[in-house]
């Protein structure tokens, strides 16, 4: 059992999550003061002179009933700001590192999805196999 748990621990998916959780959570504390330090302000101030900015108070006497647009407004911002740091700094560089790792391989880019289906449906007709791109394979028509 002990061995079955350090196999699943060492996948590469589950320390690259791993490592994705503490990456993002790092940087929601910077966009989270960020967003407090500079978007926030800037939220208030096209709020108008309210006392309230862009939220509304539905009851007079229930504070509860407050709906802060600019609380919401400020959440998206967050969360396309930690979206595009973590695509950006992380997931476009690690892409572009393993598409150079295959080129160096030699290994082709993926199939698409049209390319599989067409050999797979000419190795079900018991065609012999050929690339969908090649001029002499009897798929390769336009």
């Amino acid at each position: 059992m002990l061995k079955g748990f350090k196999d699943f621990i060492m996948q590469g998916n589950v320390i690259d999550l791993a490592v994705a959780v503490v990456i993002g959570t790092a940087f929601a504390s910077i966009v989270d003061a960020f967003t407090s330090a500079i978007i926030n302000p800037l939220i208030a101030l096209l709020g108008g002179n309210s006392e309230i900015g862009f939220a509304v108070q539905l009851l007079d006497n229930n504070p509860e009933t407050r709906m802060d647009f600019g609380l919401l407004l400020t959440a998206i911002i967050n969360f396309l700001l930690i979206a595009a740091i973590i695509y950006f700094v992380l997931v476009g560089p690690m892409n572009k590192m393993k598409e150079a790792a295959a080129k160096r391989k030699g290994i082709d880019a993926p199939a698409s999805d049209n390319d599989l289906l067409v050999e797979i449906r000419d190795l079900l007709a018991g065609r012999p196999l050929t690339h969908p791109s090649d001029p002499k394979s009897p798929s390769g028509e336009s």
